[in-house]
């Protein structure tokens, strides 16, 4: 009964930790209503407005908190005189633990999983284990899994540990003492990032207890403490094991969902309704998306700093925080990088390519047949829509953040591998080589792009058009989106499968190259077109083919050893170019 108890308080303990806290207040202004989410962090009040729909859905949130804590006091009373006698934290072995692992029994591995578990089974070298991303991405399943591993002998030696925000250090150092004595070898530390002073206080448990022979496995949400802590206590300490990146070919085997349009929808996460996993994906609408920024990015940035060198790291973003704007100005960031490359794709993309195919068909509809798209012109359109969604961008920029804050902010959300960059070179005027930034949780791209496009519905430019016509443009933008950003995908995957090769977009003053993977060493290249299509069309590989800016790619680039074109039809060979499946490209890359 108390072995249940105490491994409900583990995983409510969790639960908890992820649901807001603190009161939402409601404010009459000039006759509207304004509501803000006021709470308590490091002894000091914060509030933040937020919209009538988020209200609602935080006041939930803040009551299902308060019961789930209500529960976990009843069970702390129940427990506490045991507590007493066994672990100042709390801390599930033997059945306890089974209990806790079972569960994920039928889960598929994350690839990651085998560096975890060469870590677990070699020699011991003094170092410790980090499990380092975001939230929702399989850290605390990949300790469970690995627990699931150990042989019957080595299960008995292992402890879970879960670090609850009102725990200290010192609990976690007694704890570890009584482990060490009673002989315990794999010691599994879960959120470990709740303890205020663990990014410089660390560096005890590799020279400590992992130089004796423990092997000991952190996890925690606020990752990007772990790369503080690499960077200076945990220094040649650790071995760090990535999870932020889910790639196609891992997302597609381990959550048993296939399609690109699918791993573009939603992908980023461990959390879609699948074959084995089976919880809603933060990506599904733009409130989770916001929601998932907000707890797994910006709250992710902005605690790591606070407990790192007396807040001594956060430079220029200092005057953000203390005014409680930081949040805001991550969010904004995020929301910008995605902005841009949402307008980018209009103006580049959003062309007649198509529109006469739809013209013809609607007009020799036998059974509807319909002349509403005969005055569209798809440019005029384009770049209507661009100027609709910078005005709405400007409406929207509660906080200013400088060129110096996103840059900054942008650092960061490189160390916590969200964004990646590409370089996209110009083949004749090098000086305008430029970069595409990449992020690598596309679902939350396509969330927040798709929140863009949904928004043009509201602008009076589509009052008078039909039906039909709507549905027209916004598929039409959305096709593009889903064009572009199958474009990125290819390319990421691509340039961290092949680090010793250069991955990057090539441009020539009329057209340009997707994708070209250059090989410095053999100096010889492969060039490729990427299309969000399941259809050949010599069209779409007009530009390899082209004998002009071939050539001028050789001299730069050295022999073209292959022409390809990857799409969403099956593999063929059309003109001596070589068709590819995305999904099949996707699933036999491997990364590097």
């Amino acid at each position: 009964m108390e072995c249940g108890m105490k491994e409900e308080m583990v995983l409510l303990e969790k639960e908890i930790s992820n649901l807001p806290s603190g009161s939402i207040t409601e404010k009459k202004i000039n006759g509207g209503t304004y509501y803000y989410h006021r709470w308590y962090e490091g002894g000091k009040r914060k509030e933040k407005y937020v919209s009538g729909e988020d209200a609602k859905v935080i006041s939930e949130q803040i009551k299902h908190r308060k019961e789930l804590e209500r529960r976990l006091k009843d069970l702390e009373k129940q427990t506490g005189k045991h507590q007493e006698n066994e672990f100042s934290l709390q801390i599930l072995t033997g059945e306890e633990l089974r209990r806790f692992v079972d569960p994920v029994l039928h889960l598929k591995r994350r690839e990651c999983f085998s560096q975890l578990d060469r870590y677990i089974h070699n020699e011991c070298d003094g170092r410790i284990a980090v499990l380092f991303g975001l939230r929702r991405t399989g850290k605390t399943t990949l300790i469970r899994q690995e627990i699931l591993s150990l042989d019957e002998k080595d299960f008995k030696m292992a402890a879970f540990i879960h670090i609850a925000p009102s725990d200290k250090l010192s609990d976690l150092t007694k704890d570890l003492r009584k482990l060490s004595s009673l002989g315990y070898l794999y010691i599994f530390i879960d959120e470990i990032t709740f303890l205020e002073d663990f990014i410089e206080s660390s560096a005890f448990l590799a020279d400590i207890y992992a130089s004796s022979g423990m092997k000991i496995v952190l996890s925690g949400t606020d990752s990007l403490g772990f790369v503080f802590a690499e960077d200076d206590q945990l220094y040649d300490r650790c071995i760090m094991i990535h999870t932020t990146y889910i790639p196609y070919r891992e997302f597609s085997y381990t959550l048993g969902l296939e399609g690109i349009d699918t791993y573009i929808r939603y992908g980023g996460t461990m959390s879609i309704s699948g074959v084995n996993y089976n919880n809603t994906s933060p990506f599904s609408d733009i409130r989770r998306t916001d929601d998932y920024i907000d707890t797994a990015i910006a709250k992710n940035i902005q605690h790591s700093l606070r407990f790192y060198q007396d807040e001594g790291h956060f430079h220029l973003l200092y005057d953000l925080y203390e005014k409680n704007e930081l949040t805001n100005a991550i969010n904004r960031v995020v929301e910008d990088i995605n902005h841009r490359f949402t307008v980018e794709v209009l103006t580049r993309d959003f062309k007649s390519n198509d529109l006469a195919l739809s013209r013809r068909n609607l007009m020799n509809d036998r059974i509807n047949p319909s002349l509403v798209l005969a005055e569209i012109d798809d440019e005029v359109v384009a770049k209507r829509i661009s100027d609709i969604l910078e005005i709405k961008n400007k409406e929207f920029q509660s906080v200013k953040v400088s060129s110096e804050h996103a840059e900054e902010i942008k650092e960061y959300l490189k160390l916590l591998d969200l964004i990646y960059e590409i370089p996209v070179k110009n083949a004749s005027a090098p000086e305008k080589n430029t970069k595409r930034i990449v992020i690598t949780q596309p679902g939350l791209r396509y969330a927040q792009s798709d929140a863009l496009i949904e928004s043009l519905l509201d602008d009076s430019m589509f009052k008078d058009l039909s039906v039909i016509e709507k549905d027209y443009i916004i598929n039409r933008i959305r096709g593009e989106i889903k064009g572009r950003m199958m474009e990125d995908i290819v390319l990421l995957e691509t340039a961290l499968a092949y680090p010793g090769k250069e991955v990057f977009v090539l441009q020539f003053p009329v057209g340009e190259f997707d994708m070209v993977v250059f090989d410095r060493e053999a100096l010889d290249c492969e060039i490729f077109e990427i299309k969000h299509s399941d259809k050949t069309d010599k069209k779409q590989y007009r530009h390899i083919i082209d004998e002009e800016k071939c050539s001028l790619t050789e001299f730069q680039y050295g022999r073209i050893k292959g022409r390809y074109v990857i799409y969403r039809g099956p593999d063929t060979l059309v003109d001596r170019v070589q068709y590819v499946n995305v999904e099949s490209y996707l699933k036999n890359i491997r990364r590097g």
